[in-house]
């Protein structure tokens, strides 16, 4: 793909997007970032980069056309919605409807759609993102699907309150202390989209499982004490306190549970990308100093 074409990034002011967008501004390409508010410190740091900022919402599908007019490509990040119940479905899908017919009414030719890790049984992590990869192979010619495992980056701050991050030296999850879990770094999930932009010939109608390493829970607390100083343990959420998060980490529990795993090969990947990054890695780069940074 000539680097001279647009590329708009949604999700730009988030981890993947944000991640892709900085990866492509550094190579050389001109990256149209989609915010909300162009105002917020994160799109103000994409346009001091080189980004040409756009103002748009999935719920609002008529700002869409104008984000994408006139761009050739795009990154589109997964439109989470949440309900009550928690993953609203059908306006997760809506939303992603929105966002492919209006890629498609500007003549978007290759879309790079990063979504979440399959296990056996749920191919693209769930409903809502497996029917919006569908449409996208409907309606856009040149269609590559990321599917990434949970981030190394995760870590850092809790996704759910009282799940992940790092808390009173404790790390809390769903998964057994000794059994291997899979993760990525978001600066790789960066990587597989731009050699997919780079060589979409290559890369087009094929589904990536990303993942870079599998530590267990206990092998990741061991590695940051290490890396950063600070003493760290693990802790497992019982399947009635992870309901009590929300019910999908609940239905997460009971998969993982059941033997239902994210499944990447890893070795695989490597071939393709031979840069990417094991948990140590991740520590050494950016990881370890960001944690040290966030327990002062």
């Amino acid at each position: 793909m000539s680097k001279d074409r647009t590329i708009v990034v949604t999700g730009a002011t988030g981890r993947q997007g944000g991640v892709t967008a900085r990866r492509l501004l550094a190579d050389g390409r001109p990256v149209r970032a989609l915010v909300r508010d162009a105002a917020a410190p994160a799109a103000r740091e994409l346009e001091k980069a080189g980004a040409e900022l756009v103002v748009g919402d999935f719920d609002e599908p008529s700002g869409l056309a104008a984000a994408l007019s006139g761009a050739d490509a795009l990154f589109a990040v997964p439109p989470i919605a949440f309900g009550p119940g928690g993953t609203d479905t059908e306006r997760e899908f809506a939303r992603g409807r929105a966002l492919t017919d209006a890629a498609a009414e500007a003549g978007v030719g290759q879309v790079v759609f990063t979504g979440i890790a399959s296990v056996p049984g749920r191919p693209g992590g769930g409903d809502g993102k497996r029917r919006i990869e569908e449409y996208l192979h409907e309606r856009i010619p040149t269609v590559t699907v990321l599917r990434p495992v949970r981030f190394m980056s995760n870590f850092l701050e809790a996704t759910v309150p009282g799940l992940d991050g790092v808390a009173g030296g404790v790390h809390r999850h769903i998964f057994p202390p000794d059994e291997p879990v899979q993760l990525i770094a978001v600066e790789d999930i960066a990587e597989f989209a731009a050699l997919a932009f780079d060589q979409p010939d290559r890369f087009a109608g094929r589904t990536l499982e990303l993942a870079g390493d599998a530590p267990t829970p206990l092998d990741t607390v061991a590695a940051i004490t290490a890396a950063t100083g600070i003493p760290l343990r693990y802790e497992q959420f019982t399947r009635a306190e992870a309901a009590a998060l929300a019910p999908d980490i609940g239905r997460v529990h009971d998969a993982w549970a059941a033997g239902r795993r994210w499944h990447a090969d890893i070795e695989a990947l490597r071939v393709i990308h031979p840069g990417l990054r094991t948990f140590a890695d991740w520590l050494t780069e950016s990881g370890a100093a960001l944690l040290r940074e966030r327990a002062r």
